[in-house]
């Protein structure tokens, strides 16, 4: 059930952020936090990471499903460590915030820009921890046999 709550914990940030945005926002509406370097942008972006893959809807949707799936057949087989339960949690929250998104709005709203990287949200930051998580966990606890 851990993994579940962080998964839903991280959508409910998600969609609050993004709502919030929407409310306040206009389309490209971007106000300067720290000047030159953080701002908030508010964009809808129809691909995923860097905009590649622009208009590939059913794609993600795919993707983020074959995710859950795949969770749901080895969720037992999972390491019970925090590093899996919240790497898979922030994975699995993160990719259910943006198909929500692909679903309800068409696109997935993105308004954290440091101008020097794509602008991106909460789900995209679930996503890459999350991945981060799992991978390092991967790395320090498989044996080569």
């Amino acid at each position: 059930m851990y993994v579940l709550g962080i998964a839903l914990a991280v959508t409910v940030v998600d969609q609050l952020t993004k709502y919030a945005i929407h409310q306040a926002m206009v389309l490209h509406e971007s106000i300067p936090v720290i000047p030159g370097f953080f701002h908030i942008t508010y964009i809808l972006n129809r691909g995923a990471a860097f905009g590649i893959l622009e208009n590939q809807q059913w794609l993600f949707l795919v993707m983020a499903l074959a995710l859950f799936l795949l969770y749901g057949l080895f969720r037992k087989k999972l390491p019970a460590t925090p590093w899996v339960y919240g790497g898979a949690g922030l994975l699995l929250g993160g990719a259910l915030g943006n198909a929500l998104d692909r679903t309800l709005r068409g696109a997935v709203t993105d308004f954290f820009d440091f101008r020097i990287w794509p602008v991106f949200n909460v789900a995209d930051i679930g996503i890459v921890v999350g991945v981060a998580l799992l991978l390092w966990y991967s790395w320090t606890h498989i044996s080569d046999k």
